[in-house]
């Protein structure tokens, strides 16, 4: 008969030490297509939206924060 331990080890999870978060932003006007230049920087990809809002009075946007995760030990 085998026998099996089981072993609970806590985990949580990190942003990636080495990376940034990317901030992005797309129109979601019909058939609109504008898209802001993917940025470290949030506030300038949100000026780009203002900027597109006071060309176009477009003024709904999805955004988007991307980063890279890790899951690690608790120690």
């Amino acid at each position: 008969m085998a026998r099996s331990v089981l072993r609970y080890v806590e985990h949580r999870i990190t942003q990636h030490p080495d990376t940034d978060v990317t901030f992005e932003a797309e129109c979601l006007a019909y058939e609109c297509r504008w898209q802001a230049t993917p940025s470290t920087d949030g506030a300038a990809v949100d000026v780009e939206c203002m900027s597109h809002t006071g060309r176009t009075g477009h003024g709904g946007f999805r955004r988007l924060c991307t980063s890279f995760a890790l899951v690690v030990r608790n120690e």
